[in-house]
């Protein structure tokens, strides 16, 4: 009797990628690109920490599909940046992984071409050129983990990083997240729970062992340090959890946990009923309890693009807008600029007032 073949029963094929090492080489930081992420990463820190005065705005596509309509998006929020930094540091999202309850486009990483050929290193590729040109703008960049291999490929151009509804309850992407070199925002249940976020932070807060890769492609095993700026993002859940009282619930929760009461509210997902014309009361009703005097928000997100709504993906590709989200509906450029304008100017006095 012949053995048995016992590994890679279901699977179709095998391909090698280039390493992290590699990649990093093909697609190297530039200095000013540098200077962005090393200068955005220590902000968002000092906001956390209270000693910078501003509030976080996370703002940008639901995914990344077209990388010419992204970088016209960037081009316009890094001028829109600098107009309203006195009181808001604004982070670009750039999600190149998306989370699937089933099946469907996971992204630019996974499928960059939207047809179904999986070119996974030309995505890496793509990603990392994207993300130098963001920061080489001056524009800091915010991402989702959800393959644990990313964050060695595009990870140093990264200055916030999330952590998902659907993943921040796996013992991985807590490990993972306690060895990040950014500040970690963690999200609520789908449920609206906050034991996945909760007890996420705690554990990202400890020191971990774990299986990776490093940059050359070899086995190892990582150990972390702790994750000191993991915080919580309320995204909702069966209900809206931005207001006042889902506020203070979470507040205490992180107050019985002995965990900084760091809060940063996504206006985007559950909390809009995935609306996008709901983005905008939502932000409202937040910027309303900061100017009562709540001293736990420290930001708020905003699924944001060229052009307002979404678009399936057609068969032909060539039908596709580039700055239409091909995943959950956006609010458009010119609400954009409303928005944020008017987050500027409610919150200009409360930093005013904090620096004094």
């Amino acid at each position: 009797m012949s053995n048995p073949v016992l590994e890679n029963v279901n699977i179709k094929s095998i391909q090698t990628l280039a390493t992290p090492a590699e990649l990093r080489a093909q697609v190297p930081e530039s200095p000013a690109a540098v200077r962005t992420v090393q200068r955005g990463r220590e902000t968002i820190e000092r906001i956390l920490d209270g000693d910078d005065p501003r509030f976080l705005a996370i703002v940008g596509p639901c995914s990344i599909h077209n990388l010419d309509g992204a970088a016209e998006y960037a081009r316009r929020l890094r001028a829109l940046a600098d107009e309203i930094a006195d009181a808001v540091f604004v982070v670009m999202r750039v999600y190149f992984e998306k989370p699937r309850t089933t099946v469907g486009w996971k992204g630019l990483i996974n499928d960059p071409y939207l047809n179904d050929t999986f070119r996974i290193e030309d995505g890496l590729r793509m990603a990392r050129r994207f993300l130098v040109s963001v920061a080489e703008l001056g524009l800091p960049a915010a991402t989702e983990v959800l393959d644990t291999l990313t964050p060695q490929y595009i990870g140093d151009l990264i200055c916030w990083t999330a952590i998902g509804a659907r993943t921040a309850e796996a013992q991985t992407h807590r490990e993972i997240a306690s060895g990040l070199s950014t500040p970690v925002g963690f999200k609520n249940g789908t449920d609206g729970s906050f034991d996945a976020c909760v007890n996420g932070i705690a554990s990202a807060l400890g020191q971990h062992h774990f299986l990776g890769v490093t940059e050359d492609g070899l086995p190892a095993v990582f150990s972390t340090a702790g994750n000191a700026y993991a915080h919580v993002v309320l995204r909702g859940g069966h209900e809206p959890n931005f207001d006042a009282a889902h506020v203070a619930e979470c507040e205490r929760r992180l107050k019985a946990a002995r965990l900084p009461s760091n809060i940063v509210v996504d206006c985007s997902h559950a909390n809009s009923h995935k609306r996008p014309e709901e983005q905008g009361d939502v932000l409202r009703a937040v910027l309303a309890q900061i100017e009562a005097g709540n001293a736990s928000i420290r930001g708020v997100m905003l699924e944001s693009f060229l052009e307002w709504g979404a678009q399936k993906i057609p068969k032909d590709l060539r039908a596709l807008k580039p700055g239409l989200s091909v995943t959950d509906a956006c609010i458009d450029w010119p609400t954009t600029e409303t928005l944020l304008r008017e987050m500027r100017e409610r919150l200009a006095p409360v930093v005013a007032a904090r620096r004094r």
